[in-house]
């Protein structure tokens, strides 16, 4: 079996941490765009009902409760070669992901209302497949590329803008070329304009992804190739590990309701604050913070540890959005004050995501002594996917029981007003949420982060020698 050559495990450099980021900014450029516009696409262009729509974000997670924990499993099962355990997963899938991405957004002419829905289950369904089989490994190599604390805080700072980069130019170029504006003046979704930016977007996923292929290196050495793994083991294991419980849950309602206000805010801005350009400033407003605490982002985790600060930031989102429901504004510039702060509370957490990710699969290892980042982190995945379940087809559900018309580009005021309420309501909830979980329910703090990296080595070093005895 060959082995990645590498004896160190930790020591990582800069292109580690900017091929690490080209990896995730090469998937978020896609899912940026399906967080945005998929659902507008759906009603506006293929003019599928909300109804159908929400069944189908729904339907999809039933394949993927099937599709991620098999994977996992294949991806844990196979011996690691030159290239690493992970890293060859990215080289092969990128290239089907891109062009699967591209039909999503496809409009093929003639086609009725019942085959657009179908054609849309097909397209969704590869796209998700194939999303699995890159992205799965690439959260999974964190806890490979280096195995101390420090620098896995730093590979999750630089994944973070990584994914922010590619997720910006959804939220943040899209508006200024894929709408067009209709002659009474009122903007619509251009579905032939969508389909050139998906074409040019899809090169970009798939030479970003290849380059992270190139840059990055896997220095944790893997488990022995004759090592079987137990999916439903795991899984009992893992409903013991509460962290891995906590962070699963935060996680899903951060995806979550990243998405579900992408969505949201594109019919928001386009009917209660008419005017779907001014989208493009919402989302700076909400991105800012992250280049604005990357200077720092590594002295506050050093000074308050990833709990505290993460709690504390969700705290302030929550607040945010409750204002922003309360005083109701009618001024899109205030409403993006409003988006700044809660942008700024809820980048602890996604800064620090997957550095807290790979501390849970250290305390993984720790309870069942074995090394099984696919499957733990398939299954982590798999609850990432829920969450975004949770966006795309509760927006849908939400704006079918408001009363939105996929016929009508411009929606009644009274709709209009129900809007707003589901875009501020919705996320206020949720980061309230996020934050109890990552404040008492989330148990490791410095200390015991510490603690599990040091008797981890100990475990290691015993296995070590049992297995030359």
């Amino acid at each position: 079996m060959d082995t990645p050559a590498a004896a160190k495990t930790s020591g990582i450099n800069w292109k580690d941490k900017i091929g690490y980021a080209m990896g995730d900014g090469g998937g978020t450029l896609f899912l940026g765009v399906i967080g945005s516009y998929l659902t507008m696409f759906y009603s506006d262009v293929l003019h599928i009902p909300m109804a159908s729509i929400t069944v189908l974000l729904l339907a999809l997670r039933v394949w993927d409760g099937i599709n991620d924990p098999i994977w996992g499993t294949i991806v844990d099962r196979r011996p690691a070669g030159k290239n690493g355990k992970f890293r060859p997963y990215l080289r092969a899938f990128c290239v089907p992901l891109a062009l699967c991405g591209v039909l999503m957004f496809t409009k093929i002419p003639g086609l009725s209302a019942a085959q657009y829905l179908i054609y849309a289950y097909i397209t969704h369904i590869l796209y998700e497949g194939f999303y699995t089989t890159v992205n799965m490994p690439l959260g999974a190599m964190a806890s490979v590329i280096t195995d101390d604390g420090a620098e896995r805080s730093q590979l999750s700072t630089y994944r973070t803008i990584g994914s922010g980069m590619g997720s910006a130019v959804g939220a943040v170029v899209l508006p200024q070329v894929i709408f067009s504006r209709a002659q009474d003046g009122a903007d619509y979704l251009d579905g032939n304009k969508l389909f050139l930016t998906m074409l040019v977007l899809a090169v970009c996923s798939v030479a970003l992804t290849m380059l992270s292929f190139r840059m990055t290196t896997e220095r944790v050495p893997p488990p022995p190739a004759e090592e079987k793994h137990n999916i439903f083991g795991t899984v009992r294991v893992l409903l013991r590990n509460r962290p891995y419980l906590a962070l699963c849950f935060a996680a899903m309602l951060l995806i979550g309701v990243t998405m579900y206000t992408q969505t949201v805010y594109g019919f928001l801005y386009k009917d209660y604050f008419s005017s779907a350009s001014l989208n493009t400033y919402v989302s700076i407003a909400t991105y800012a913070p992250t280049a604005i605490l990357v200077p720092f982002i590594q002295k506050l985790v050093r000074r308050f540890g990833k709990k505290r600060l993460c709690a504390w930031g969700l705290l302030l989102s929550a607040a945010a959005n409750t204002l922003a429901l309360l005083l109701r504004t009618s001024n899109p510039y205030v409403f993006m004050g409003f988006c700044f702060f809660s942008g700024l509370g809820g980048t602890f957490l996604n800064m620090q995501l997957w550095a807290l990710i790979a501390d849970v699969l250290d305390y993984q290892e720790l309870l069942s002594r074995k090394r099984e980042e696919g499957t733990c982190y398939a299954l982590f995945f798999f609850m990432r996917k829920i969450g975004q379940t949770l966006a795309g087809s509760g927006s849908a559900f939400l704006l079918g029981k408001i009363g939105y018309d996929e016929n009508k580009i411009v929606q009644s005021p009274g709709v209009a007003n129900r809007m707003y309420t589901t875009a501020t309501l919705a996320p206020a909830a949720a980061y309230a949420l996020m934050f109890l979980a990552m404040a008492f329910w989330y148990p490791l703090d410095p200390k015991k982060e510490e603690k599990i990296r040091e008797d981890l080595r100990m475990q290691r070093a015993a296995a070590q020698q049992e297995a030359l005895a």
